[in-house]
């Protein structure tokens, strides 16, 4: 196998495990455990599911490590492209997974919060319901400020595909728009937040260039040119 092919694959594997942590932290379980604007039935929710709740922490983590593994193998793959992109791609996962890995934090601080620790005695339970609602609030506005660095990325990844010539180059443009697509929900989100679902509604088609990419990647790899034969 050629290694442009193997790293391809590599790339889309790695890429592709993402979608089994991403989506379970990021929808199913604040879903599953959060009525918005009942801080107590949310801490009733987490205290009876903590395990999920957890497991949602944990995903979190593991999907910022994964990222970073994820622009690493690209990395490698894109970066005789053009080495100065490749650098760009790599220090805005890099920002966001930092990002990522303090959100967590937040999270962290409902649990103990819910969980009601000696310490937090002073604190009546409506008030320790009110404030571990208002830390998964901050956690939730993590994510909408990294949804400008889940757009930025796309950018420079997508110009790389685009001049690859080992990968098609509608890839990087639906890549491209992706990035557009994260943008808009996150400025959305800061600026105009009663429009904020109008938006999401209108660019979820266009947060399906990663799920493309990946799939190429993972399952037709890179295309490798054939060596000329020399001439006799």
């Amino acid at each position: 196998m050629h290694p442009n092919d193997k790293a391809a694959r590599v790339a889309g594997a790695v890429y592709l495990s993402m979608v089994l942590t991403a989506p379970f932290s990021l929808i199913y379980v604040p879903r599953k455990l959060i009525v918005q604007g009942n801080a107590t039935a949310t801490a009733n929710n987490i205290l009876a599911h903590e395990t999920l709740f957890r497991l949602g922490i944990v995903a979190d983590l593991i999907t910022a490590v994964i990222f970073i593994f994820v622009v690493m193998a690209l990395y490698r793959l894109l970066s005789g492209v053009n080495g100065t992109h490749a650098s760009h791609m790599v220090a805005l996962v890099l920002v966001s997974a930092a990002v990522g890995f303090m959100n967590v934090v937040n999270n962290i601080a409902a649990l103990i919060l819910i969980r009601g620790a000696d310490f937090l005695a002073v604190f009546e339970k409506p008030q320790r319901d009110a404030l571990a609602m208002l830390f998964l609030r901050l956690h939730g506005q993590g994510n909408v400020i990294n949804e400008i660095f889940w757009g930025l990325w796309l950018f420079p990844f997508g110009v790389l595909v685009m001049r690859s010539r080992f990968l098609p180059r509608i890839l990087g443009v639906l890549l491209i728009v992706n990035g557009f697509a994260y943008l808009a929900l996150s400025f959305s989100s800061l600026l105009l937040p009663a429009y904020a679902s109008v938006v999401s509604r209108f660019a979820l088609p266009a947060q399906f260039g990663e799920l493309w990419i990946m799939l190429w990647l993972l399952i037709k790899g890179a295309k490798v040119e054939p060596v000329a034969a020399a001439e006799t």
